[in-house]
């Protein structure tokens, strides 16, 4: 059975209901997977005028209601919004809505009607008037899955990278690896990429230093330290990982496909290779949710600049509902 994917609506101010409404005019997206948007259906009524598209909405009120029909985009419909919403702008209420739309969401993964979330953006400043004070999407759903131990994927066509640390300073993040930490996100890459098909992943982990410390010639021996441990004891798991290799070859070689998941060391360290690789077609993933919650996003934001305009691009949304469908558990 193709899995089921449920589409977050995002903030119903920005984007979202137009990149949704133009992913689902893709009909080779239905041949692998069964689309359903979470939101607003009268939003997503007005997101297909805009677009000049040529699909019906269909507004249900629980999953087994779908049909999955290209052709017509069915909601499950949480009717959360003002009808005089505003394009581009901060509103308390569209903040409100992104967060219950992705409570439904993680309801429904976790009774297992739907196999896997992809989000479309909500816009933080909203997300703190309507009441839910989380630094984004990552956070409401480690909060809502009661996961402590998660981390985040970027993914391109070409590249992987799962993080150590994601959004501290240098200085904190450099602190906060440990033998720990490398062992865990190291096994959430491999049980990931395991869970979603793939035999014996491989994997490799970055330097922390430049040349990954060089036997201890740059650093103070913080590979040898903070990452070796926690490799070696994936290793003695049986999983298919090595390192710490240089950062400045490493994403190349993984591109070129020697390796299925890089683990890197810091925010910026693994984003950069990523944004420059495939930033139009850029997918988040956040990875080791309890339940076997799987949850995808677009690399981008609200846009409240084209918000209404039809000026939005698709691409990060139709790639990040396809990396859903492939990331959903095949077993």
């Amino acid at each position: 059975m193709k899995p089921v994917i449920g589409i977050t609506m995002g903030d119903g101010a920005g984007v979202g209901p137009e990149i949704i409404v133009k992913s689902l005019q893709h009909k080779p997206l239905y041949e692998m997977c069964r689309p359903v948007v979470i939101g607003d259906a009268k939003m997503i009524e007005k997101a297909v005028r805009i677009v000049n598209g040529s699909a019906a909405v269909k507004a249900i009120h629980s999953i087994s209601e779908a049909r999955y029909e290209y052709g017509v985009i069915e909601v499950l419909d949480l009717d959360l919004l003002p009808d005089d919403l505003v394009y581009g702008q901060v509103q308390a209420a569209a903040g409100n809505a992104a967060f219950h739309y992705v409570a439904k969401a993680v309801e429904l993964a976790l009774d297992k009607q739907i196999h896997a979330i992809c989000t479309a953006p909500l816009n933080k400043e909203a997300l703190h008037k309507g009441g839910h004070l989380y630094p984004g999407h990552t956070e409401i759903l480690a909060s809502l899955t009661g996961t402590e131990d998660y981390s985040m994927i970027l993914y391109t066509p070409k590249l992987r990278v799962i993080h150590l640390t994601t959004h501290v300073g240098l200085l904190k993040a450099i602190e906060s690896i440990n033998p720990e930490r490398t062992y865990k996100v190291v096994k959430l890459a491999h049980d990931t990429l395991t869970h979603a098909g793939m035999t014996r992943p491989r994997i490799a982990v970055c330097g922390i230093n430049p040349h990954a410390g060089e036997n201890g010639l740059f650093g103070n021996g913080e590979e040898e330290e903070k990452l070796v441990p926690g490799i070696q004891r994936a290793v003695a798991e049986g999983i298919n990982v090595s390192g710490p290799y240089p950062a400045d070859t490493l994403f190349y070689r993984a591109a070129r496909g020697d390796f299925d998941m890089v683990v890197a060391c810091y925010h910026d360290q693994g984003h950069a290779p990523v944004k420059v690789l495939g930033i139009e077609s850029g997918v988040n993933i956040t990875a080791g949710l309890k339940g076997g919650v799987i949850r995808t996003s677009v690399d981008h934001g609200t846009a409240f600049d084209i918000a209404g305009r039809n000026k939005a691009d698709e691409q990060s949304l139709l790639t990040a509902i396809r990396v859903a469908a492939e990331m959903a558990p095949k077993q």
